[in-house]
């Protein structure tokens, strides 16, 4: 076995192990987020960022965002995102971006009218920089990150190390998720988002990222297993992660996974030649039969709810009233902020002041692109529309960033149905801008 897989192998038993720590010491995971922090500057320093340290750091980063949170191991709630403009900004100041990025600082020049609105209009009993921060601090995540990573050229074997570098903080949280409900069935008595399998966190922050680790380490499983040992790991890691991300009964990450592997692997089969494309058929076939194998084996651990939850309907079979929990009446409101204030909108952070006032709800936005619509107007139709087409033009014209649509609907599913309260879709979105490019080995001449 090579070095390389003997790493990964240990990586994959510490992290079995820090899983299991933080959840007998849970004082533990704030000197864990200190280390993660501190680590992640002395390594980008160090290595001058030579072999983009910054992208490692940071996809390590958020996959431990929701474990952190989780065991209230955060300093900031928003330390995901702080971290990663740190991270982000030391890679520049050591390897730079590129000049063609500008339509990415246009991107965050059309997000300062909406700031400057809000601080004007706001209530007074509004706690203004909170409410802003809250808001922006997503899209100025994904701003600054995009801008690093626009055309930044990366070889195919450094993305894959940013993949591995997800996966390794998704073994700690499903070791803690099983520790914190060893047993699914003594806990669902309903078909609505859980808790309890969640580990005491938000269901749909948990299932966003478990849903993004099932597409981690199905890549891994494909793409970075060359002994049979590695592939019995990934294999055995995609089957319980998705297994933990359908019983938080929070649809959106399990859903987004299947689209991302769906991609990835139409993508890989119309990319492969001749004598490749049954192998890649053979793996949609047999992909296609280990998730069937999950659901059986989660609707069993359920009580068949899960059915009923995917079908949209109560522990009794009715369908319920609602197809999106309810989120229907908040995209509805944004909606009509935006027609009321197409220019401008109505400032950062405004609309559930605004909501609270005219219908009496008190919740924050779970939409994203009804969320910008309404703070900021037309300003944020134009940075939503740069946002969608610039990866379908990069990728028309570099293919070999296999990820990149997987990476890109990651983030337009995600901000959907939980807008941007991870720094997961920020991130996971810039990676898509990456120009890829696979290193070929040298010809041998004999002498």
């Amino acid at each position: 076995m090579k070095k390389e897989e003997l790493s990964y192998i240990y990586l994959v038993l510490f992290h079995t192990f820090l899983g299991g720590l933080i959840f007998v010491m849970p004082f533990i995971s704030k000197i864990y987020t200190l280390v993660i922090f501190v680590f992640g500057i002395y390594y980008i320093v160090k290595n001058s960022n030579k072999n983009n340290e910054a992208l490692v750091i940071s996809a390590y980063v958020i996959s431990v965002e929701v474990l952190l949170r989780m065991t209230d191991g955060v300093l900031l709630n928003e330390f995901g995102k702080y971290s990663i403009l740190i991270f982000m900004f030391l890679g520049m100041i050591y390897s730079g971006f590129s000049n063609k990025a500008i339509i990415y600082w246009l991107f965050l020049l059309l997000l300062i009218p909406g700031i400057i609105l809000s601080a004007i209009t706001s209530n007074f009993e509004t706690d203004i920089r909170k409410a802003i921060a809250f808001n922006i601090s997503g899209p100025v995540c994904l701003g600054i990150s995009s801008i690093y990573c626009y055309q930044r050229k990366i070889t195919f074997d450094r993305l894959k190390g940013v993949i591995t570098a997800f996966s390794l903080p998704l073994v700690a949280i499903v070791i803690y998720l099983y520790l914190y409900t060893p047993s699914v069935r003594d806990v669902v008595t309903g078909t609505q988002s859980n808790f309890e399998t969640s580990g005491g966190f938000g269901p749909n922050q948990v299932s966003t990222i478990l849903g993004l680790g099932i597409f981690i380490f199905f890549v891994q499983l494909l793409l970075n297993s060359n002994s049979r040992m590695l592939q019995v790991i990934n294999a055995g890691l995609v089957l319980v992660i998705a297994f933990r991300g359908i019983v938080t009964f929070s649809r959106g990450g399990v859903l987004t996974a299947v689209v991302m592997i769906f991609l990835l692997l139409i993508i890989m089969y119309f990319q492969a030649n001749f004598n490749t494309k049954p192998k890649i058929g053979l793996i949609i076939i047999m992909s296609f039969l280990a998730g069937l194998g999950v659901w059986g084996y989660s609707s069993i651990q359920t009580g068949g709810l899960i059915n009923k939850r995917y079908a949209n309907q109560d522990a009794r079979g009715r369908e319920k009233k609602s197809q999106l929990s309810g989120r229907e009446m908040l995209i509805t409101s944004e909606l009509q902020m935006f027609f009321d204030n197409p220019i401008l909108g109505v400032g950062v952070g405004r609309n559930k002041e605004i909501r609270e006032k005219e219908t009496g709800i008190v919740a924050a936005s779970h939409n994203e692109i009804t969320r910008m619509l309404a703070e900021h107007g037309s300003l944020g139709l134009i940075d939503l529309v740069l946002l969608f087409c610039t990866p379908l033009i990069l990728f028309a014209n570099n293919r070999q960033n296999i990820f990149a649509l997987s990476f890109l609907v990651f983030w337009l599913l995600t901000i959907n149905h939980a807008a941007m309260r991870l720094a997961a879709p920020a991130f996971v979105y810039a990676l898509s801008l990456l120009k890829v490019y696979t290193v070929e080995k040298p010809a041998l001449h004999r002498k």
